[in-house]
């Protein structure tokens, strides 16, 4: 049971490909660690469709199969920027001011992650898995503009964490396209992985990053099926407060019955 991670106060796996079905008493036995939930997936990249999936990507193509769009961009970033592997210490002295701007400039206003919790999340990384940091760094003045950590798990990588000054988002440079580039080239092409991924379904669907990696480098869904476990009291209240799920105004609390409902309709 030490392959599961904790996260907002939820149990996740940290290899999908591996993960299986629990018993009833791995659900108990986990959920007396802490936590109010556990989600559990499983028969990863079935080929029926459910209603969760993995966005992943598994063949590395040559640049000239992808969107002429995504050709056009990914050279355009390659005229002003490096990507590069870096180390943890780079990342902690550059990059959090990073992700101060971008989260400054979010539509939808939260909470601001402070320097100290920024690096406590990076510590956070390394005692779960092998952790790959890449950034983005201008050619010519060598400023980082942006940074990746990706989670490296036996035979695949999760795109895990992206961030990037949105001055550099909105100058025509397309610093993404010449990350995410040159992180398919490494680990499917060089290292070998069996997939990278951008992680599950989203949940809240405030972003379409995942859209914007299956259009533009030939990501794809990889279909599996959801059971959701809740600790006993907290299963009471999602069974009552599912049937108004579409009309309840908290982001969190649909979040949570959005997963139910995915978990129901997965069954």
């Amino acid at each position: 049971m030490n392959q599961y991670r904790f996260y907002k106060k939820t149990w996740i796996f940290l290899e999908e490909s591996e993960e299986k079905l629990l018993s009833k008493k791995e659900c108990n036995d986990l959920l007396r660690k802490g936590g109010l939930m556990i989600r559990n997936t499983y028969d990863f990249d079935t080929k029926e469709e459910t209603s969760f999936w993995y966005v992943i990507k598994d063949k590395l193509e040559d640049i000239s199969e992808l969107p002429f769009s995504a050709r056009r961009n990914i050279r355009r970033a390659h005229k002003f920027y490096n990507f590069t592997r870096t180390n943890k210490k780079t990342i902690i002295d550059n990059c959090y001011d990073i992700l101060l701007s971008r989260q400054k400039s979010y539509r939808v206003k939260g909470k601001i992650m402070t320097q100290k919790e920024f690096i406590s999340m990076l510590e956070g990384y390394e005692n779960e898995n092998i952790i790959d940091y890449w950034i983005i760094e201008k050619k010519d003045t060598n400023e980082i503009v942006g940074f990746s950590i990706n989670r490296l798990k036996g035979n695949s990588c999760d795109y895990d964490f992206m961030s990037c000054k949105p001055e550099s988002l909105r100058n025509r440079t397309y610093p993404y396209y010449g990350l995410i580039y040159e992180m398919n080239r490494h680990y499917l092409g060089e290292r070998k992985f069996k997939y990278v991924s951008d992680g599950s379904r989203s949940i809240t669907e405030h972003s379409n990053i995942q859209q914007f990696l299956m259009y533009n480098f030939k990501f794809r869904k990889a279909y599996c099926r959801l059971r959701v476990y809740y600790k006993c009291w907290f299963g009471v209240v999602v069974k009552l407060l599912f049937p108004f799920r579409n009309i309840i105004p908290f982001r969190n609390v649909r979040a949570v019955l959005k997963m139910e409902e995915y978990s129901r309709a997965s069954r």
